[in-house]
């Protein structure tokens, strides 16, 4: 299979997965067609990240047992299992658990091993390049399955319908990967079998006690934020007057357009300083739109300050990862910078949930804000050490 194809259906089988993540933005609707608040999506969330966890940390086992486009190819069959159970939800119970399972226990899996097996496929120098492109895909995906469930529900539809349409792309995905395993062997940079993958409390050590571990903690912090803002965007907008699918498409529009604008970019001379001055960036969008009220300009200047920060840090953050990590401990290192990435990504839903009951919405943007001012000033430190 020709070079340039085994990149697009790669990169292909990456977007139609990534709706999925994208979906749990929508938790908040689709729970309150049967009765459910916020503090449920959060429970729920929680459970997604008990599994995700327990995956990530086992994803190295699994893909040195089975390859990594296998393993692949059973994580988007469950992520598909997990839509279709969501989709056919009604009420609070043992299917909503199992779909939550699920869902940890597939995405877990692409998102740790995607970037490591597009490391068989490029060289070092070019990390940045093509981590930024395959961002570019993941961010598609991301953020347009929610302004599909706006567009969904602006024609009548109820919201469960995107999970039933999503979830048949996650099994178009997992085909792809199946099929992709002998061409990514075939044209990888390296020709020797894989190395091990697994985490070891050796291997753990190691990332703990290498430059990484800046950016290992940093990724987590950014998790939480970009969680926090996204998964509860429709209640924030309602509670406006304000349409969530305006937030999600100008954003992904952002994000998407200065991803492949930058995708040449390594960051500068300095690359933690491009990323501080960017999450810069997007701590203000947060100050913004805790005054910003119902003002459609303001709420559309918010997505692309976000976008911008957020989205355009986030590639330069994982090729730091990259490149920080002990040579021999290189996918191990995306495998935990993965980790990190999950526990806020799922785990911190749940003190938001808590607190947009408990307090109001405010003091979870505030607590976000001040997240962001924490992330920033991390890079900020490492890029004047």
């Amino acid at each position: 299979m020709p070079r340039v194809f085994v990149f697009f259906l790669y990169f292909l089988a990456i977007f139609l997965q990534a709706g999925a993540y994208g979906l749990t933005f929508m938790l908040p609707r689709l729970f309150e067609s049967f009765g459910a608040n916020e503090k449920v999506v959060g429970a729920a969330l929680l459970v997604t990240a008990a599994s995700t966890l327990v995956t990530v940390y086992f994803s190295g086992h699994l893909s040195d047992i089975f390859g990594r486009l296998r393993t692949l190819g059973v994580a988007c069959i469950a992520i598909s299992t997990s839509l279709f159970l969501y989709g056919s939800v009604v009420s609070v119970g043992a299917g909503l658990v199992m779909a939550s399972l699920l869902l940890g226990f597939g995405w877990g899996l692409t998102y740790s091993l995607g970037p490591i097996v597009l490391t068989r496929l490029v060289r070092a120098d070019e990390r940045v390049r093509y981590f930024t492109v395959l961002s570019v895909f993941v961010m598609a995906g991301f953020g347009l399955s929610p302004v599909l469930a706006s567009l969904f529900e602006g024609w009548g539809y109820p919201v469960r319908d995107v999970f039933y349409v999503t979830a048949t792309m996650s099994g178009v995905s997992a085909a792809l990967f199946f099929l992709l395993d002998g061409p990514i062997k075939a044209n990888a940079i390296n020709p020797r079998p894989e190395a091990p993958s697994r985490i070891t409390l050796a291997a753990l050590s190691g990332v703990f006690r290498s430059r990484a571990v800046l950016p290992v903690i940093m990724v987590s912090l950014g998790a939480s934020i970009f969680a926090g803002l996204n998964n509860f965007q429709t209640v924030f907008a309602d509670a406006r007057g304000l349409d969530y699918g305006n937030f999600f498409l100008t954003y992904t529009l952002t994000v998407v357009v200065f991803r492949l604008v930058l995708a040449r970019f390594r960051g500068g001379g300095n690359p933690y300083l491009t990323i501080a001055l960017l999450q810069y960036v997007m701590c203000l969008s947060i100050v913004i739109f805790i005054f910003s009220g119902s003002s459609l300009p303001l709420y559309l200047l918010v997505a692309v300050l976000f976008g911008l920060g957020y989205g355009v840090s986030y590639p330069l953050l994982v090729a730091m990862t990259a490149n920080d990590a002990e040579v021999d401990l290189g996918a191990q290192t995306l495998q935990i910078f993965a980790l990190t990435y999950f526990v806020g990504i799922f785990g911190f839903p749940l003190v938001a949930g808590w607190m947009i009951v408990e307090l109001g919405s405010r003091p979870l943007l505030g607590l976000i804000a001040v997240l962001a001012m924490i992330e920033a000033t991390m890079a900020l430190r490492r890029a004047m050490a």
